[in-house]
């Protein structure tokens, strides 16, 4: 346990109805209990007692208040707690934090309780990061995905893999170390190349569902495209629902990257406008379709955007070779001067989007129960998977090539270290004070 006794905000500091002033440290009781009417050196753990806060030296009454204790181990922090709820008042607020100051207490670091509930065994790495996800999620299913990660489903993940390398090492080790024991059993490239392949299968499947969870996370980047007046700009207005982008009757007024984000059933769109595609000798207009040409590359998902009431020309046809590798759908606009039977209509420039609405719920509803799935969070985790899969599979070739047991061994337990500093068994301590600093201040 961390021996000094840290106190913070963890409320937002404004005008409200109540804050949350708290203590954590060996001290935390005694320090409240010096600005308490009441004796709290002696309340049962988990308790909420009524009181005053006042200063002690002048003895002048602060604040009406609830105060909660906890009690360590089993607090938050894994050390003794004390929340103070307060009334809400910015100056209320800063006051009784300013008297935990001056009577025994230092201003806790960004995410600094959490880091503690992390260093004293109460949490685990996985867990602290999937708190402060919960706290940045916009949206449901981000919520749901932080949840699951709090409650321990992406622990249990890695530490199911972390067995099966744990294993298999410790299989090798006794085969080298004590190969006279007929009871141990005798490891072949035939009996471990199964057991490092089917964990191998495990982590690239975990490695597919984090990408899949990191887009999600983000949202899906999509573009849309089409020749210049095609009405992309009004459709970007209409999903919106906000004059974002320049409409314009005249080619070539869209030249540069125009963005906004929408939420769907199921999933957050960030949508791109782009500059028309085509041929032009104004160089500011080819700036626009280079940078139109690189949104598509990295887009997730690609709407291109034709008029009804023209019929394809060969700089459809350019646009639609950029698509070959894509996920994409093709929309017809200006549905009140033609209407394509079995196609996605609309009109954007009256807001007459609703089947395009629909057809992009449809497509998108796969990911509903995507959240329920335990995925990695965030690209640090990602990354260790992927070097724990890099290493794994340098084992596996080994084992192909008949290497010694002993180098294979060293490959895998490189694979077994990785998976241990995702959940943060293994860690560094810069590495961990960079984590927490991204935390609010309070949590």
């Amino acid at each position: 346990m961390l021996m000094d006794t840290i106190s913070a905000i963890s409320t937002a500091l404004s005008d409200g109805a109540i804050a949350i002033v708290r203590l954590s440290g060996d001290d935390a009781i005694e320090i409240a209990n010096k600005l308490t009417t009441i004796d709290l050196m002696n309340k049962k753990a988990n308790t909420i007692n009524y009181g005053m806060i006042k200063d002690p030296i002048s003895g002048e009454l602060v604040d009406e208040v609830l105060i909660s204790v906890f009690k360590g181990p089993k607090s938050f922090s894994g050390e003794d707690m004390v929340e103070i709820n307060c009334h809400g008042g910015t100056y209320v607020t800063k006051e009784v934090l300013r008297l935990c100051l001056a009577h025994g207490a230092r201003l806790a670091e960004p995410g600094e309780f959490t880091k503690r509930a992390f260093l004293n065994g109460r949490i685990n790495l996985t867990q602290a990061e999937a708190i402060n996800d919960l706290i940045e999620a916009k949206d449901k299913n981000n919520a749901r995905m932080a949840v699951n990660a709090i409650s321990g489903s992406v622990t249990k993940m890695i530490e199911k893999l972390i067995d099966q390398l744990l294993d298999i090492i410790a299989n090798i080790e006794v085969n080298i170390d004590y190969p006279e024991y007929d009871d141990v059993e005798i490891l072949t490239n035939e009996t471990l190349l199964p057991k490092c392949q089917k964990c191998l299968k495990d982590m690239e499947e975990i490695i597919r569902n984090g990408e899949n969870g990191q887009i999600i996370k983000e949202g899906i980047k999509l573009a849309i495209i089409g020749r210049p007046n095609v009405g992309k700009s009004s459709l970007l207005n209409a999903l919106l629902e906000e004059d974002k982008a320049i409409v314009s009757d005249i080619q070539g007024t869209t030249r540069d990257i125009v963005e906004g984000s929408i939420r769907l059933n199921n999933v957050t769109l960030n949508l791109v406008d782009t500059a028309g595609i085509r041929e032009s000798d104004d160089m500011i207009e080819q700036i626009g379709i280079e940078r139109s040409k690189s949104a598509i590359e990295k887009a997730d998902f690609v709407i291109m955007l034709k008029d009804a009431n023209n019929l394809q020309n060969d700089e459809d046809e350019k646009l639609e070779a950029l698509l070959k590798d894509k996920d994409y759908v093709v929309v017809y606009n200006k549905k009140d001067l033609q209407y394509h039977t079995n196609e996605i209509n609309i009109s954007a420039k009256n807001n007459e989007i609703d089947e395009l609405i629909s057809f992009l719920n449809n497509h998108f509803k796969e990911y509903a129960n995507f959240y329920q799935t335990p995925m990695l969070q965030n690209e640090r985790q990602l990354s260790l998977m992927i070097k724990a899969s890099e290493s794994l599979r340098q084992a596996i070739e080994s084992l192909e090539m008949a290497v010694e047991l002993d180098l294979v061994a060293i490959d895998l337990q490189n694979a077994f270290f990785a998976l241990k500093e995702i959940i943060g068994k293994v860690s560094r301590e810069d590495l961990l004070d960079t984590l927490f600093s991204k935390f609010c201040l309070g949590k």
